[in-house]
């Protein structure tokens, strides 16, 4: 079969999200043996694991956990979503303490998990790990899509999600002598039952005329933990309906 992934032993944080769950059900599809990562869990299984990428002992804990009791982690991916309740709040509102602690959840903290499960990676001489990035971390947001709506791009996305595609290309360019792989995923807006004007201004934009659904992201997902993305490291793979190419 082409681009298996039948029996790896993929970790997905931020499991009880859109995408979270939508990688987690299609990569069980296919054979994968997938452990759910998260703070919440509308129904835990013996599968899922508590794992708060904020605090270094739960991060700590929930890998050394699935190591041992799965022998080897296959893939991970890094798709945790951590925020403040202030999320959101224009530039010039912004607190400063909102701003650090933003970055400080979710760079960081994929950073955490990277370095963490990136230990035991290198033991086995094997894996792929996946940075959930964004097309906000590559180009400025056009806020006339934004029109209308009560909606705006939080300033500190660009911030952590730059920082996250490039942090993707160190670690593939560390990790590489290991047989390690390290890439990240950029997707354009993915629908989210967002307000039909808002729907309207970007898929205008959008060359394919849509905005993406959680299944165009899966699949990339799974295209970069088969084994025929074995010579693709450091790579950012952009899923955004042609949104940067113009």
């Amino acid at each position: 079969m082409m681009f298996s992934v039948k029996d790896k032993i993929v970790v997905i944080t931020g499991s009880n999200g859109l995408l979270g769950k939508a990688m987690c059900a299609a990569l069980k599809d296919e054979g994968a043996i997938v452990i759910g990562a998260d703070v919440r869990f509308d129904e835990k299984t013996e599968e899922d694991y508590f794992l708060d990428v904020t605090q270094e002992e739960t991060v700590k804990t929930a890998i050394e956990q699935i190591a041992k009791k799965y022998g080897r982690i296959d893939a991970w991916v890094n798709n945790a979503y951590p925020r403040t309740a202030d999320w959101g709040n224009k530039v010039e509102d912004i607190a400063f303490e909102s701003w650090r602690k933003n970055v400080d959840m979710h760079m960081n903290g994929y950073f955490l998990c990277s370095q963490v499960v990136l230990g035991y990676m290198k033991q086995h001489e094997a894996g792929s790990l996946i940075n959930m990035a964004s097309i906000y971390g590559m180009v400025g947001p056009d806020f006339g899509v934004y029109e209308g709506t009560a909606m705006t791009m939080p300033a500190a996305y660009a911030a952590i999600k730059g920082g996250l595609i490039n942090l993707t290309r160190y670690l593939a360019a560390y990790y590489g002598p290991f047989n390690i792989r390290v890439n990240a995923i950029s997707p354009g807006g993915i629908f989210d039952n967002q307000p039909q004007t808002f729907v309207d201004n970007y898929t205008r934009k959008v060359p394919l005329r849509r905005m993406g659904k959680p299944a165009d992201i899966t699949n990339a997902v799974h295209y970069l933990i088969a084994d025929e993305s074995s010579y693709i490291t450091g790579h950012n793979l952009v899923v955004d309906g042609g949104w940067t190419a113009i």
